[in-house]
């Protein structure tokens, strides 16, 4: 599952990252970082003491409040998980400390340095994730991505869980936690799991700590095999599997519709990526009385898709507001090149709709363009990301500007409230029951 979630997240933000301001490349000097335009090479060299530097000046250099930051933050957040990942693996070194810093990120970098000495690659890595993690951004990450599978992608084929919410668990989660999606033929599937099915602790841990998701599971969903006791809600029954990697077979995910009784067309929307809007106008191109958008799950994708798609529900609407640290805002429109449908729409939500979806969300309920089912969105919209390229081959991804919503509300950290509460429960999606869709129907 975890695998899926990382490859996603690199193919989102290099989507989003294509609507942003035209990338360029960063000047040597102190970054070195350039702005992806290429897959990262398939034989990199290994992390470096380089590597950290090039994203400690990347960030200065390129984030959306880079230049206000203090370089001793980023320097701290960056030497704590290098200590901690040293200690982890009992590799702690006598003469390793934070020097003593000015503020001055030249000056700090330097003295930074020379305390390193050549580094440690592992725990290098984790200094660079710890310094971007410190940003507290959910647009800003370090991906390293893994070498090609020959043969294909492999895991458990468990690629969804009620609580999913990018690379982490929505924080806000109520228990139960249950599977929503399992690859067909999979070694889960093989295993008899199935959507709907509540998990109560991996590798033995517990989901839940107390009324709080237990953020460690993820790591454990990684392991090969991983033990997972599931409760079936049909039947309450409970068990204990133990599912190892193999093959996936998976078709990407695609735009889907049907027709409803009313003069109804459902559309379910899984992303906003590259063409999206086009393949849903596409469906609605018989101009139906009333159209119900599926967003649940929709992990976000391109603004340009965003205001394509919206532009055939309204014209002439400010959707959204992107803010650079000084200097005024830039609104963000419709496309008035599509047509009008002039159809109703219900708009159907979750806490797996992010980033793009909050936009296109926010946009909905700001300009009054239909009614919102289902639950919160993911609030995780803090702006378009870009893609910079480091040495080793990972890529560093950064915010250039702020998200707001069209009344230049801040929609990041706290979503977009739906109008009509319609949670997915686990036994709904065991049973084949779509509350959202219900309420929708009975609306329209």
């Amino acid at each position: 599952m975890i695998r899926t979630l990382c490859a996603a997240v690199l193919v989102t933000a290099c989507t989003v990252s294509a609507s942003a301001p035209a990338p360029q490349p960063v000047p040597a000097g102190n970054a070195g970082c350039t702005a992806v335009a290429a897959p990262p090479p398939q034989s990199p060299p290994p992390t470096s003491v380089n590597t950290l530097r090039q994203a400690y000046f990347c960030v200065l250099d390129n984030y959306y409040s880079g230049p206000v930051l203090d370089s001793r933050t980023l320097l701290k957040s960056a030497m704590a998980a290098y200590t901690q990942n040293l200690i982890r693996r009992g590799a702690d070194r006598a003469d390793l400390g934070l020097p003593a810093l000015t503020g001055d990120r030249d000056t700090d970098w330097a003295a930074f340095a020379k305390v390193l000495g050549t580094g440690d690659p592992a725990a290098l890595r984790a200094a660079i994730t710890g310094m971007v993690a410190g940003l507290q951004d959910n647009h800003a990450r370090w991906i390293n991505p893994p070498p090609l599978q020959q043969g294909g992608p492999t895991g458990t084929g468990i690629v969804g869980v009620s609580a999913e919410q990018g690379p982490q668990l929505d924080p806000a989660a109520r228990s139960p936690l249950f599977i929503t999606e399992v690859v067909p033929g999979s070694p889960a599937a093989e295993a008899g799991v199935r959507p709907g099915d509540i998990i109560l602790k991996v590798d033995g841990m517990p989901v839940f700590i107390g009324d709080t998701v237990n953020q460690a599971i993820i790591g454990a969903f990684a392991a090969d095999p991983v033990r997972l006791t599931l409760k079936r809600p049909t039947t309450g029954r409970t068990r204990t599997v133990e599912i190892g990697q193999g093959p996936l077979t998976r078709r990407p995910p695609e735009v889907t519709s049907k027709r409803l009784p009313g003069g109804v067309v459902y559309v379910r929307l899984p992303g906003f990526h590259e063409g999206g809007a086009d393949r849903v106008i596409a469906e609605l191109r018989d101009r139906p009385n009333a159209v119900v958008l599926d967003l649940r799950g929709n992990g976000g994708g391109s603004p340009r898709e965003v205001t394509r798609l919206l532009g055939a529900f309204a014209q002439g609407k400010v959707t959204s507001h992107f803010c650079p640290l000084k200097g005024d805002c830039v609104p963000n429109r419709t496309d008035d090149s599509v047509p009008l449908l002039g159809s109703r729409l219900v708009v159907l939500t979750d806490r797996g709709c992010a980033s793009a979806c909050d936009d296109f969300s926010a946009a909905v309920k700001g300009n009054g363009l239909g009614t919102l089912v289902g639950t919160r969105t993911a609030g995780a919209v803090s702006g378009p990301g870009m893609g910079y390229l480091l040495d080793d081959g990972s890529v560093l991804i950064l915010p250039k500007v702020r998200h707001l919503g069209p009344a230049r509300e801040i929609i990041d950290t706290i979503g977009v409230p739906v109008d009509h509460h319609a949670p997915m429960t686990a036994l709904d999606l065991a049973t084949g029951r779509d509350p959202g869709l219900a309420k929708a129907l009975a609306l329209l």
